[in-house]
């Protein structure tokens, strides 16, 4: 029989401690430090300004009565807090993009805040991925460890707390945070299974998800403590978890940690440490000779907490295995289940380990959820064919709770920097050379050369998100990284101020503690879409953050629309998109602040004491002409029109100025080509306001939006709802009963009473004859957004003229469009009044040739 040694130590480098490119320490609520195992933790007070932004916090302490801090071997991290009253962020800086461990310490005390055992609600955020669910309360007396992968791709990780309110309180905190470099190969895209029902996480989604640590466990009676980890992690014997019907079943097997032979391409000392490997729980070898040919499983059973955030959770399952347990190669068959699925049908390892022992190695497998009762069970069974022995071990197990995409939507880093993944195992293969004697202190020389095949890693899509490739498309080159103002080379996270772009994908902590966790406080609207929220982003620049509802009709498409169309139109009257998020999969759109409001509300909003006074006619002819000159735009700024389909004064916004601007653009459709008439569409839009013509033929053109806007000038003449049922039936709809009452020369009897005083009657003419001319009922009758606008430029003119008339009974005035509110006077321009005269000096607006009509214009008013 041929002897089966392998030298595995030739294969194997000299073993060196890992050393982090990022090695962030932290006590928090104090200044002082302390060293924990061999490391230095820094009070978060003395860290650089930039990292911590906690606008209310305070530092706590806790009592000198307070000595024992139970569930833990580190109590030196316990004895301070940061308590936050208001969302709050720490800000690391990042060396070198990529996996990182992220551990959050827990432990609640009395404090001058208040009992955060009793008090204390909040929820946290790394890298914009919920990792701790909002409501998340420490248990009291205990010490409690929450650990995290997260992979970053830019060049900061931000963690961000936000309290939840409980009574009349509002507290966060955290004892200690560990912000740590791991090597990113631990969790490789290739390796992952997907156990029954675990969907697509197994085909290669492992490198861009955040995992939460729920269970790590070490096979036998050996807990491991961080200072004998390369990775500073802790690991608890398995016996909790056996319950007392497996307890005579198993035994407990250790070996030399030295008698373990690593290899390159199985498992690294990263991926869990020599104490776990040298120990094992075995199925009992006494049982063997009774129990040949009966069936029995050893099982262990694990909590997973269907919580709100976990409900719909998968999990990576971990298995740790090397066979300390053999005499022999090719001997010891064994089956293993996750959940009730066998995951490793009679697994025989020296396969996977070409007949060398004590090799350690681990697999991993994704399961869907837990079971019904909140459980995930892993057993190991012996096998039933062959000629097996009946045993079966296990070394050490990982559960990890899948919880987002923390890569800002780029690439892994690892794929980005070409780096190779060591495979775990099964990716071994390849061929096997036959050997090489290597002599040995008897003088007997075996060779054999193992060649490792190694997968390559699967190049994935630059984004985790469906939203990738739009985001390339639609964005072009400005969408560069941006973090806080810093740039960086990869991923595409950013957190801009106003003047930055629009088109740029803002994290969800950044949004979440600007708006103050969502705070009702903060609404300050909402539509079909969702509500408004008023923020402000860290730099200061004031925000509308609209998030979308997820059970509102409207979603990806207005969403993806909106974004579209704004990051390639900028004009002083539409809306400025700052950006968008759509982590966790959400949809979330921040644009400029407009402080005033929307149009509507100054003409009938609620009677709030502290609403501003009516607007003034002056003030609703400029603002509608800013809105005015914002569709022009949208119709003629580009090389086919788009049309806006939903104008309404809710979507007219105004400034510090009373400026307009157009917003909204989720239903937004391009115009026609050039040899067509009209784009066929289904119909959309707000009712009151719809085309009629649209609405019966589903044919969408510009003078869709010259009919809403129509409507829009009459909400602004009467102050009253385009639709209102409480009123008597012929009143209801304001388009028709305000076209009946001009029609019958009751105009002064549908004014707005609190304005009627000050509006010029030529102004007043102009305006409802502009309304009037966009409220025809087929498109063609209708002017085009340049004409209403110049008409609108007018009335305003008239309404000053009238206000400021001319005492010197010589001067003549000049229009000016374009420059409204601005007259001049001038003796010799007007003097022949010809339609020369008056048409030299109106100027072109963007090449329209509106001469004629405007001279016209001005001459049918001088005849009344």
């Amino acid at each position: 029989m041929l002897l089966r040694i392998v030298i595995l130590s030739v294969l194997l480098a000299a073993a060196r401690a890992f050393t982090p490119a990022d090695n962030y320490l932290v006590l928090c609520g104090t200044s002082a430090s302390a060293t924990v195992n061999g490391r230095t933790f820094v009070g978060d007070a003395l860290l650089p300004s930039s990292t911590l932004s906690a606008p209310q916090s305070v530092e706590a302490n806790a009592s000198t009565a307070t000595t024992a801090v139970n569930g833990t071997d580190q109590p030196e991290l316990y004895r301070s807090a940061r308590v936050f009253t208001a969302p709050s962020t720490y800000t690391f800086s990042i060396k070198q993009p990529g996996r990182h461990f992220v551990r959050l310490h827990f432990f609640p005390f009395r404090s001058p805040s208040g009992d955060l055992a009793a008090d204390a609600r909040f929820g946290v955020s790394v890298q914009g991925v919920a990792a701790i669910d909002d409501g998340y309360a420490p248990r009291n007396g205990t010490a409690a460890l929450r650990e995290f992968s997260v992979n970053v791709a830019g060049d900061t990780l931000t963690i961000a707390f936000t309290p939840t309110a409980k009574g009349n309180k509002q507290l966060a905190f955290v004892n200690a945070i560990e912000v740590v470099s791991h090597p990113d190969d631990l969790f490789a895209d290739d390796a992952a299974r997907a156990v029954s029902g675990g969907g697509a996480y197994g085909a290669g989604l492992l490198s861009a998800q955040a995992l939460e640590t729920i269970h790590r466990v070490n096979m036998g009676a050996v807990k491991v403590t961080p200072n004998n980890d390369t990775l500073w992690r802790t690991w608890i014997p398995d016996a909790a978890f056996l319950p007392a019907s497996s307890a005579t079943l198993v035994v407990r097997k250790d070996v030399r940690p030295s008698s373990l032979q690593r290899t390159n391409g199985f498992a690294t000392r990263e991926a869990a440490p020599d104490a776990v490997y040298a120990t094992a729980t075995e199925i009992n070898p006494a049982l063997s000779a009774t129990t040949i040919n009966v069936q029995f499983n050893v099982t262990w059973a694990f909590d997973a907490p269907a919580t709100a955030g976990a409900s719909a959770s998968a999990y990576l399952v971990r298995l740790h295995f090397c066979d300390i347990i053999s005499t022999a190669a090719n001997v010891l068959v064994f089956n293993v289940y996750i959940g009730g699925w066998r995951v490793l049908p009679e697994y025989e390892m020296s396969k996977d380990t070409f007949g060398a022992l004590a090799v350690p190695l681990y697999k991993d497998f994704v399961l869907a959820a837990p079971d019904s009762a909140g459980k995930i069970t892993v057993s190991i069974a012996p096998s039933t064919v062959g000629n097996g022995d009946p045993d079966g071990f296990l070394n050490g197990l990982e559960i990890m709770r899948l919880v987002g995409t923390t890569t800002g939507g780029g690439a892994s880093p690892a794929s980005q920097r070409g780096s190779k993944k060591v495979a775990t195992v099964g990716v071994v293969a390849g061929s096997i050379v036959a050997a090489v004697a290597v002599v040995i202190a008897f003088g007997f020389l075996v060779h054999r050369k193992l060649v490792l095949r190694r997968k390559k890693p699967k190049k994935k899509p630059s984004s985790s998100t469906a939203w990738a490739a739009f985001s390339a498309s639609a964005l072009g080159n400005r969408s560069r990284t941006r973090s806080f103002g810093k740039s960086s080379s990869s991923g595409n996270t950013v957190t801009l101020g106003q003047g930055a772009g629009a088109g740029y994908r803002l994290p969800f902590a950044a949004l979440q503690e600007a708006t103050r966790g969502f705070d009702e406080a903060n609404v300050i609207g909402e539509g079909g879409f969702g509500k408004v929220y008023s923020g402000a982003l860290r730099d200061g620049t004031r925000v509308a953050v609209k998030r979308g509802n997820r059970r509102s009709q409207q979603g990806l498409n207005e969403f993806r629309t909106e974004i579209e169309m704004l990051s390639r139109l900028r004009h002083r009257h539409l809306v400025s998109l700052i950006g968008y998020c759509d982590d966790r999969g959400e949809m979330i759109l921040v644009y400029e602040y407009m402080a005033m409001g929307t149009l509507r509300s100054h003409l009938y909003g609620s009677p709030e004491p502290e609403l501003p006074p009516p607007l003034s006619w002056k003030q609703r002819l400029e603002a509608c002409i800013g809105a005015a000159r914002g569709l022009h735009y949208l119709h003629t700024g580009s090389a086919k029109a788009i049309i806006h389909r939903d104008v309404k004064s809710a979507n007219i916004l105004l400034d510090d100025d009373y400026m307009a601007k157009v917003a909204d653009f989720g239903l937004s459709k391009t115009g026609p080509d050039l040899d067509k008439t009209h784009v066929s569409t289904a119909v959309k839009g707000s009712f009151g306001y719809l085309d009629p013509e649209y609405f019966r033929r589903q044919m969408l053109t510009d003078k869709s939006d010259v009919y809403s806007f129509g409507v829009v000038l009459l909400e602004v003449l009467c102050a009253r709802p385009v639709i209102d049922p409480t009123l008597p039936r012929e009143m209801v709809n304001l388009a028709e009963w305000a076209t009946q009452q001009i029609n019958s020369g009751e105009l002064d009897s549908i004014v707005d009473h609190r304005i009627t005083e000050t509006i010029r009657p030529g102004s007043l003419n102009k305006f409802v004859d502009t309304a009037q001319k966009c409220l025809a009922e087929y498109g063609v009758e209708r002017p085009t957004m340049g004409d209403v606008l110049w008409c609108l430029e007018y009335a305003l003119q008239l309404q000053e003229q009238e206000a400021s008339p001319d005492t010197s009974g010589t001067d003549s005035v000049v229009l000016v469009p374009g420059n409204t509110a601005r007259f001049q006077r001038n003796q010799s321009i007007l003097s022949d009044g010809t339609d020369a005269a008056v048409s030299a000096n109106l100027g072109d607006l963007d090449g329209m040739s509106m001469r004629r009509v405007f001279s016209k214009m001005i001459k049918s008013e001088e005849a009344r």
